[in-house]
């Protein structure tokens, strides 16, 4: 490799997940992190890393720490209220970016913000790449390749295998609580819109079955119209829970009609309180009792023209998974385009296929 690799938030669950991907690929990455003790015995446990105070919100701190050619990776969020001062030192660093972040306003946040400073500097920089939202994107593509120049509309669905409810991190419990009173982003006649989250349910084919997803944001509706120009419409959906669907549609409809009346805002704020529930997530027991599939269906004004699925591990062994795989391909000057980038534009769709299938992530 010929950057170092900056891990911050490795405290946490996510980062510890990344950590220990990247040790299992002999990269010993350099941990950051606002509280010295607990970085200070993380690093240690971890064999003797190398440590750094930093903090999240001082984009001076970080950029100290980097150098042209470095990997930042960071887990620590919300994204929206922690993110940008880290992207900002990695792109007056010239050093190369990857979040863990779901938040698709955050990312169009980076590209409005920053895309000119890492062109210009040479920083390739990959929000959202974990499990939310380079499946999709790999599929979509795929699918699109499928069904050649007459798609017009791709679909894409996140559902898993398992037992998931039990084997939710606090992360993910928090952003779905909190993502029922949040727009949605779509494509749609070649146009981004907002709405509601929730207010279309979608039936894809999953198994052998038709299940059930709701709409939600994701970041395919960004980097999937960049890779394949005549893709007019662009929609993401969440099965997790398929018969619960309908319920979510129910309950964001309700909450877009509470924030109207200051009793609902009332309500919809209380809703900021921390969620029932153990913090972490689940173990690498639990996480073997889940697996992730994602579909994306390919049509044309004649109908369906390509449909792709793919599996992998858990969501969250995905995450860590891939964004250690990223951040050794960008330390090794792998990266193809500088700025804001998504995943087929940073390593081309034929290097992004190759390392999802390095990680497991194949199609069924």
């Amino acid at each position: 490799m010929t950057g170092r690799i900056v891990l911050l938030g490795a405290t946490g669950y996510t980062g510890d997940l990344v950590l220990h991907a990247l040790l299992r690929r002999g990269i010993e990455p350099v941990l950051a992190g606002r509280h010295r003790a607990a970085v200070q015995a993380l690093a240690e446990q971890a064999g003797g890393l190398e440590f750094a105070v930093a903090d999240a919100s001082d984009t001076a701190s970080i950029t100290v720490l980097l150098s042209p050619g470095d990997v930042l990776i960071t887990t620590v969020g919300p994204f929206e209220r922690f993110g940008y001062p880290v992207a900002e030192a990695a792109a007056l660093a010239g050093a190369h970016y990857i979040d863990s972040t779901g938040e698709v306003g955050f990312v169009r946040e980076l590209q409005g913000r920053l895309n000119g400073v890492a062109r210009t500097n040479g920083s390739i920089m990959l929000p959202a790449f974990g499990y939310d939202y380079v499946p999709g994107v790999l599929a979509g593509a795929l699918a699109a390749l499928e069904g050649g120049t007459a798609v017009r509309s791709i679909d894409i669905g996140y559902f898993a295998t398992g037992p998931l409810w039990r084997g939710l991190s606090q992360g993910t419990r928090t952003t779905m609580r909190d993502g029922v009173t949040l727009p949605s982003a779509r494509r749609l006649r070649g146009v981004l819109v907002e709405e509601r989250t929730a207010s279309l349910v979608h039936a894809f084919p999953v198994r052998g079955r038709r299940k059930n997803a709701f709409l939600v944001s994701g970041t395919e509706v960004l980097h999937l119209p960049a890779a394949f120009p005549t893709v007019e419409d662009v929609s993401v959906y969440n099965g997790w829970f398929p018969a619960l669907s309908r319920a979510a549609t129910l309950l964001s409809r309700f909450a877009a009609v509470a924030t109207r009346v200051p009793l609902g805002r009332t309500l919809i704020d209380a809703s900021t309180r921390p969620v029932i529930g153990p913090p972490g997530g689940p173990d690498a027991a639990e996480r073997e009792r889940t697996r992730s599939h994602v579909v994306a269906v390919a049509t044309g004004p004649s109908g369906p023209l390509g449909e792709v699925h793919l599996e992998g591990p858990s969501i969250y062994t995905l995450t860590g998974e891939l964004i250690a795989w990223a951040a050794e391909q960008l330390a090794s000057g792998a990266g193809r385009t500088a700025g804001i980038v998504g995943p087929i534009e940073a390593f081309g769709l034929d290097g992004l296929r190759d390392g999802c299938t390095d990680i497991g992530l194949t199609p069924v």
